[in-house]
């Protein structure tokens, strides 16, 4: 192994980098990670940390967790020091607890569907939702209204939402026509932007008998 890290440090970055693509990037996090200063920046970049596939995965389309000793140090070490690169995980059902729980992601706008089914909803307290394609406006303000009131269904002990906050995109939620029951006695904060001060007072009207804090973010104002 000596041997191997020697001479890939007397590779150029450009041949080293057309390598190190070519191999597992869990594998590289876990064997290069600490060993100097040159690979160490190298396997730091986003191209090996934005998109972790935190399983084994087979031929015949079987999935099984890392190793025990992969994951023990991916979680008390390397994801520590990489937390703020990761954009996108996909996990093993049985590890997953433990991967979430290792450290807090920032910039972590993704997992993968199969991860999803195995999170406990009801421990869910925080939640930023964007809806990015963009559709037909007419069509997009019902999908959105109807995504919002499901929101509270789906996770019942929710204290914190950012839904939709990306300004290009603004839709205007409208609930005139709505014939949607939400509530929560949880939701501590929300940001939303809505269609105008109507739809504010439906929101505020009993629907969320806890809430302290209130931004519409199409008025960029807090009540």
């Amino acid at each position: 192994m000596e041997h191997l890290l020697v001479e890939l440090n007397d590779l150029p970055d450009e041949i080293l980098l057309m390598i190190l693509k070519k191999l597992n990037n869990i594998s590289l996090l876990y064997s290069l990670i600490g060993v100097n200063k040159r690979l160490d920046t190298i396997v730091r970049d986003p191209i090996f940390t934005r998109h972790l596939k935190l399983m084994r995965h087979f031929s015949n389309d079987s999935i099984e967790p890392l190793s025990d000793a992969i994951l023990s140090r991916l979680c008390s070490k390397i994801l520590l020091e990489i937390r703020n690169q990761v954009q996108w995980l996909d996990l093993e059902a049985s590890s997953i607890e433990r991967i979430l729980l290792a450290t807090n992601y920032p910039n972590l706008y993704g997992l993968d569907q199969s991860s999803l089914i195995h999170i406990n909803k009801n421990q869910i307290s925080s939640l930023i939702i964007d809806i990015t394609k963009k559709e037909n406006q007419r069509s997009m303000k019902y999908t959105k209204t109807f995504v919002f009131t499901q929101i509270f269904i789906q996770y019942p002990n929710l204290q914190y939402l950012n839904f939709c906050p990306s300004p290009s995109l603004y839709v205007h939620l409208s609930f005139a026509n709505s014939s949607s029951i939400f509530v929560s006695s949880n939701l501590l904060e929300l940001h939303i932007c809505l269609a105008n001060f109507t739809d504010c007072l439906y929101i505020l009207d009993g629907h969320f008998n806890q809430l302290r804090t209130f931004y519409d973010n199409k008025q960029l104002s807090k009540y």
